[in-house]
């Protein structure tokens, strides 16, 4: 029997070795307080371990075999409802029977109490096999467990802590009802003419006379949106000037709507929202993605109102760290396939993976995965603990003031890592699953461009992974502008770090550590050039103003205005960022693990030549474009060509 998780070295090292789990362990146990928890985090572990076992037996035999079928065979709009084939189907009754919906919920509201990054492994097992059912069966157990998270923050959830246990959960029948396997929600953001631009949404939420919410507008693009319960953000307060408090994102709400309810018979019964369509894809045959209409459907309010994108956020970096991961299974597909074909296929007297160039590009495959890999358990791992110890100051805050503050600074410190990995870890997967999906059909030849082959899936599975969940190019952005404002923020702390990595790269004492610090500096420098260029655009506007206004004008950027350059290098940045981040997470993993040496170097020899290049393009390329659009000099931009 295949498995596709015992069968993958790489991933059970993270189980296995590679992460502090006592840590999250005994966050998501109540430090081993509750009578049918676990009573350590050996038997924490063992259990997680057999939870993927199953995942990964379940993915290869009855989810891969059914691949190709679900790819033929679409969802359709039938009578007003979604209708899903048969293959899907019987996929989704098997889950119900394994009872995986809940995994990460509390074992009071029913789950099973594992945690968030074991869901997230689920995840890119469940890609490897196919990525609709990856991506449908993410809006089961997720928003059950974004119900959960939401009645915490809201603080509308009870909490025992003597039990320790949750005792009441506003939003309780819609976790019921995904833990039974009878329905599963989405979150609904999108609009016909509001994409990225989130301040441009027009879907209304209007409070009735009698104090009730309404939603009315239509939202598209919506994966699983034929589903029960949808968290819709939607605009409560009409934009006004610049000094309005509720003007653009501080005008939206989120609203939780149930689009349908239930009669006796076991009918859905649709008054208030509309299936508009199913969308034709490129890939994700099976996942469905709708436009649904709501008119006057009767919703909650989720929080204070003009706190919608405050709670959108935590949706959407869930949701970028889950594509990560679903990317990553992809990937892992991609390059088995191209390494088995290369396995057999004989030319010039040998297999062709023995051919230099495929050799190379095999190679390249898995070190991306492997680095792909550090990064997404790195900040799903940093991001669950920043929740959970959030949580625990919630409910469970600590009566030692010191021990409350200790935890507080620990929260923070994982809270601006997983910032700061997340867009990395989006943008670097989804680019990578189209790369090795299309360098599989290369390696493949003609045969990968026939469906039989199941390579071709891949790709047009792979290309709507740099587009939803926040493009690439968005994920771009928000690395280069928290870096760059960190800077102009934080000057001391960016001139201390940066002496410190050119000191690393002489005198660290193994080899490694110093091809990192080298590494580390090539960011630096990038950063320290855009700034540069953008001080010296600023003071030029500042030559007819009082020395005196300097310094805060120099500190008030802004960076739809400012930023040209920057914002023209963005992916190039985000490339060396990403480089580096994955470089930092392998030297730890090598300083403790001898074995995880030559991952790292990998690692290294692709990425050194990268981020050289990337750092060039940056320094001397942009400025004629850049002239054009703005009518400045073009050496104003860029430094000359050495």
């Amino acid at each position: 029997m295949a498995n596709f998780y015992d069968d993958n070295e790489d991933l059970r090292f993270y189980l296995e070795r590679g992460l502090d789990w006592d840590r999250l362990v005994r966050l998501t146990e109540h430090d081993f307080r509750a009578p049918e928890g676990f009573s350590s985090t050996d038997e924490a572990l063992e259990f997680y371990r057999e939870v993927l076992e199953l995942v990964g037996a379940f993915a290869a035999d009855e989810i891969a075999a059914r691949a190709r079928e679900l790819d033929r065979c679409r969802p359709e709009l039938r009578g007003g409802e979604i209708v899903y084939p048969e293959a899907m189907q019987g996929v989704f009754d098997a889950l119900n029977d394994l009872e995986l919906n809940g995994m990460t919920l509390p074992r009071e509201l029913g789950g099973l109490n594992v945690p968030m990054l074991i869901f997230q492994v689920q995840n890119e097992i469940f890609a490897r096999a196919d990525v609709s059912i990856c991506a449908h069966h993410g809006f089961h157990g997720g928003i059950a467990m974004a119900a959960l998270m939401f009645s915490i923050i809201e603080g509308s959830a009870g909490f025992d802590p003597e039990l320790p246990g949750f005792t009441e959960v506003r939003f309780r029948e819609v976790i019921d009802s995904i833990l039974a396997g009878e329905s599963w929600g989405s979150m609904d953001i999108t609009e016909p003419d509001a994409g990225s631009d989130m301040a441009a949404l027009r879907c209304r939420g209007e409070l009735g006379a009698d104090g009730s919410w309404t939603v009315t507008g239509q939202k598209i693009f919506i994966t699983s949106g034929h589903g029960r319960w949808h968290f819709v953000i939607a605009r409560t307060e009409e934009p006004g000037d610049a000094d309005d408090a509720f003007a653009g994102l501080a005008g939206l709400s989120m609203f939780l709507v149930e689009a349908y309810s239930v009669d006796e018979d076991g009918n859905k019964v649709r008054t208030h929202t509309t299936l508009d369509g199913v969308e034709e894809k490129l890939g994700h045959h099976g996942s469905a993605t709708v436009a649904i209409s709501f008119e006057g459907a009767p919703a909650q309010l989720i929080g204070a109102r003009g706190e919608g994108f405050k709670y959108m956020l935590m949706l959407m970096n869930g949701a970028r760290v889950g594509v990560g991961f679903e990317a990553l299974g992809l990937c892992e597909a991609a390059h088995r396939a191209a390494a088995a074909y290369a396995g057999e296929r004989r030319s010039m007297g040998k297999t062709i993976d023995q051919h230099e160039m495929i050799a190379d590009y095999l190679d390249e495959m898995q070190t991306d995965i492997r680095g792909i890999r550090a990064l997404a358990m790195a900040a799903g791992y940093k991001d669950e603990l920043a929740k959970k110890i959030e949580i625990k100051l919630r409910l469970q805050p600590p009566a030692d003031p010191a021990q409350r503050r200790a935890l507080e600074r620990e929260q923070e410190r994982l809270k601006r890592r997983a910032r700061h990995l997340t867009p990395l870890l989006k943008y670097l997967a989804s680019e990578k699953a189209v790369e090795i999906a299309r360098r599989a059909i290369q390696i493949h030849g003609g045969s990968g461009y026939i469906t039989e082959s199941g390579v071709e899936k891949l790709l047009r599975d792979a290309m709507v992974m740099p587009i939803y969940e926040g493009t690439s190019q968005i994920q771009a952005l928000m690395a280069m502008k928290d870096n760059l404002m960190a800077a102009v923020n934080h000057p001391r702390t960016f001139v201390r770090t940066a002496a410190r990595a050119r000191w690393r790269a002489v005198s660290a004492p193994d080899p490694a550590g110093r091809r990192v610090a080298r590494l580390v500096t090539l960011q630096h420098q990038a950063i320290q050039f855009l700034l540069s260029r953008l001080a010296g655009h600023k003071l030029k506007e500042l030559r007819h103003q009082p020395v005196g206004s300097w310094s805060s004008a120099l500190r008030s950027f802004d960076p739809k205005r400012d930023f040209a350059l920057a914002m023209l290098h963005a992916e190039h940045l985000c490339v060396l960022l990403t480089d580096v981040a994955v470089a930092e997470e392998l030297l730890e993993q090598a300083r403790e693990h001898e074995d995880r040496l030559p991952v790292l170097e990998a690692w290294l020899d692709r990425a050194e030549p990268r981020s050289r290049h990337m750092l060039d393009r940056i320094q001397t390329t942009g400025g004629r474009l850049l002239s054009k659009l703005h009518g400045t000099p073009a050496e104003s931009y860029v430094q000359a060509a050495k």
